[in-house]
């Protein structure tokens, strides 16, 4: 018996090491995929599936009820969620209590600024400079990750040419190269040299694909494009924030060709990861898997579910529907446990890049390094946020040098804009807080000190539609209305007018007018605020009207009436200060548009970088059998990459290095600017080139490579590019990527509608 009971001995202390070690995570020293497969093999498929579901925390899941599926291993990650307290205690739900600890991620939409708010994507890209670009998302990435976070669903690249559409104000612009280059350098820079750093954050780019093409501008609604458009204007730039490592993808909420993007097979298994070797995770929007019903592709909650994991999707955002009825779709055979597998293999291995494994609490640091006032004042970086929204404004008209202001006299400075210190932010503005942000009046009164006197007037609301303002303020109330009479208010702002030396005019949207779910049919300023305008111009005293909005809109009677017109977007937490800076001359604006300016919502959509026609029109030369409208001037009211300077700048001629440039070859575009002004300033050469014949028509023109160069008075300097064969690459009928010989126009200017050319011919 002393033998058995021996062997009994030596088999519990085998067997129970083993089942000790199948409730714990592998060793994290093992590489990645190792380290993956063995947590796989010891997960149930309960456990699988909780890996794939992202949980908002909210009304729909209080905090308990989230705590409860996190101890059951039924949550994979947490978004909405941004203070290091309420972080810490369900990650150590997960750590604690789950039955194989394996941590959560955190995440949240830091689109332009985590607590610094910096400014809408939109005036970021109207800054053309790369730099500014990355500091606002390294700050983004540190402030993310010193909250706990470890991703960001940012940036967004979706191209955008429709500014009815409300999330213009989230995306970089019109054009395909400009926001490859923003959103390549948003990724490097918000997720560092590895997103498991303890100050990077993991991007996840969104909306793939395509959502900025929806049909009339309208949120959610359907797209419908050529192959050719796709390929060439509108993917490449998420390959190209991939390529710069994004961890994460966030699938689109609309259809593409009648299939919804979260069940399109093609786009999340044949684009995505065979032709494009995408080795992250996919998200579902928030909900999409649910509308699919809407869509009319699912018949019910189960068949969603089945089509959204068995098409790509790793994980479900605000999931219900896995949650419920994947293990049954399993059972069935009808999902296989290898696309289980799949996605959760996804899931698990971004959590290993992110460091999770290595230390659960990589962006939490240990419980006592909490710190004491989350909202702190001592936490924003407001000096680098200032520099980057000045370089943000776009100077769009300036009539008798009105600007720069002099910091003496009487400054009135109207509209309900002026003085709103939540509207200054824009949307999705993150964990920043509207009392922390510097309001226009505020910026104009630290700029002049007791040199002049400054005088305020709100003058309107931001519109007298009260169905409108409910609809502002349905779910908190953002939009603050004056009781005031509409007269009454005006006859105020008349009163303070008349008794300055120069009007400053507030006016454009509410942040909330330029969001998700708030498509416009009408993109002109509220009539509301047009009338205010109409009796400041009436008092005679000079105007300056200062733009706060986060789409284009149509400005033919505001450019008419205003002595100057500064764009400001929604410049931030320091746009205050930022505008008056450039308003007294203390920064010298360089912006440039990244959406054209359209005369009236019945020219949209238009966009430079066209296609050409059998007949074009010519403004010189007008004739009636052309394309064109004949009740309007048909180009836009401000082009594409257009923005003034408080100084003048002048191109020299083009000078190529060759007139022919071979398939492997390159050639060099060269201008000389001058700044023959008389103050220092900066200003962006842009590079356009045109295949002038080609086997299918190609654009009049496609940016390729633009430079800001900063200039003394007097001085000058030469601006090259480099230009190759590369440039010129297009997909043809057959959707084939080729290079065809011919000749090209090279067009180098200021902005896209004023250029100088030269020409060469590919061999």
């Amino acid at each position: 018996m002393r033998w058995l009971w021996s062997f009994g001995l030596m088999l519990a202390c085998v067997v129970a090491p083993a089942l000790a070690d199948n409730n714990s995570l592998p060793s994290p020293s093992l590489p990645r995929d190792a380290f993956v497969n063995a947590l796989l093999a010891k997960m149930t498929t309960e456990e699988k599936i909780g890996q794939l579901r992202l949980i908002s925390v909210g009304p729909d899941n209080p905090k308990e009820a989230i705590r409860e599926m996190i101890q059951r291993g039924q949550v994979g990650g947490i978004f909405n969620t941004v203070t290091r307290p309420d972080i810490r205690v369900m990650q150590d739900q997960a750590m604690q209590l789950s039955r194989l600890k394996i941590p959560l991620f955190f995440a949240y939409d830091i689109v332009h600024g985590q607590r610094t708010i910096f400014p809408i994507s939109l005036g970021l890209a109207s800054s053309w400079d790369l730099q500014a670009v990355a500091t606002s998302g390294r700050i983004a990435a540190f402030e993310g990750s010193e909250d706990g976070l470890n991703m960001t669903w940012a940036p967004m690249v979706d191209i955008t040419r429709d500014p009815r559409w409300g999330r213009v104000s989230e995306g970089l612009g019109e054009d395909t190269f400009l926001t490859q280059e923003i959103g390549r350098t948003l990724v490097s820079a918000i997720q560092g040299k590895h997103p498991g750093d303890r100050h990077s954050l993991m991007t996840s780019v969104k909306h793939f694909a395509l959502y900025g093409a929806v049909e009339g501008g309208r949120d959610y609604n359907t797209v419908d494009m050529s192959p050719q458009k796709m390929f060439q204007d509108y993917l490449p730039p998420y390959k190209a924030a991939l390529d710069a490592g994004s961890g994460g993808v966030m699938v689109a909420l609309n259809s593409i060709n009648g299939t919804p993007a979260t069940v399109d097979r093609w786009l999340l298994q044949d684009v995505l990861r065979k032709a494009w070797h995408f080795t992250g995770i996919t998200v579902s929007d928030h909900g999409a898997i649910k509308e699919l019903i809407k869509h009319g592709v699912a018949a019910d909650p189960e068949q969603a579910a089945k089509m959204a994991i068995n098409a790509g999707i790793n994980m479900s955002m605000s999931d219900e529907y896995f949650l419920k009825y994947l293990p049954g779709l399993i059972q069935r055979g009808e999902v296989s446990q290898a696309t289980l597998d799949d996605a959760v293999r996804h899931v698990l291995n971004v959590k290993y890049d992110m460091g999770l494994f290595r230390d659960p609490y990589v962006h939490l640091g240990p419980a006592g390094s909490d710190p004491a006032d989350t909202n702190a004042e001592s936490r924003l970086h407001r000096a680098e946020a200032r520099q980057v929204a000045r370089e943000s404004l776009v100077l769009l008209k300036n009539r008798l040098s009105t600007l720069p202001l002099k910091k003496q006299g009487t400054l009135a400075v109207i509209g309900p804009l002026a003085d709103s210190k939540r509207d200054i932010m824009g949307s999705w503005s993150a964990a920043g807080r509207a009392d922390q942000s510097v309001t226009l009046l505020e910026g104009i009164r630290h700029a002049v000190g007791d040199k002049a006197k400054v005088l305020y007037a709100r003058g309107a609301n931001i519109t007298d539609h009260q169905d409108l303002i409910a609809y502002l303020n349905q779910y908190e109330q953002t939009v603050k209305v004056d009781p005031r009479t509409p007269q009454a208010m005006i006859d105020d702002a008349v009163r303070t007018a008349r008794q300055a030396d120069v009007v400053i005019a507030a006016v454009g949207e509410a942040q909330g007018m330029a969001h998700e779910a708030s498509s416009r049919s009408d993109i002109t300023i509220p009539e509301s605020q047009r009338r205010l305008l109409r009796a400041l111009k009436a008092t005679g005293k000079p105007l300056v009207v200062v733009l706060l909005n986060g789409r284009p809109l149509a400005l033919v009677r505001e450019n008419q009436q205003a002595d100057a017109l500064l764009e400001a977007w929604f410049p931030g937490t320091e746009g205050g200060n930022a505008i008056a800076d450039v308003l007294f001359g203390d920064h010298n604006p360089s912006g440039k548009l990244p959406m054209s300016f359209p005369r009236s919502v019945g020219q949209i959509p238009i966009y430079y970088n066209h296609l050409p026609t059998g007949r074009p029109y010519d403004p010189q030369k007008p004739e009636k059998y052309t394309s064109h409208y004949y009740d309007e001037a048909n180009g836009p009211l401000f082009p594409f990459g257009y923005g003034l300077s408080y100084t003048h700048f002048t191109l020299s001629p083009v000078t190529l290095s060759a007139t022919q440039l071979a398939p492997a070859g390159s050639l060099t575009a060269t201008v000389t600017l001058t700044n023959d002004g008389d103050r220092d300033g900066a200003t962006v050469v842009q590079l356009y080139l045109h295949d002038v014949t080609a086997s299918i028509s190609r654009p009049v023109a496609t940016l390729q490579g633009f430079h800001k160069v900063f200039l003394k008075a007097g001085a000058s300097q030469s601006v090259q590019f480099t230009v190759t064969p590369a440039m010129l690459r297009f997909y043809n009928q057959p959707m084939q990527q080729v290079t065809e010989p011919g000749e090209v126009d090279v067009m180098i200017g200021l902005d896209s509608a004023r250029v100088n050319r030269a020409r060469f011919t590919l061999q």
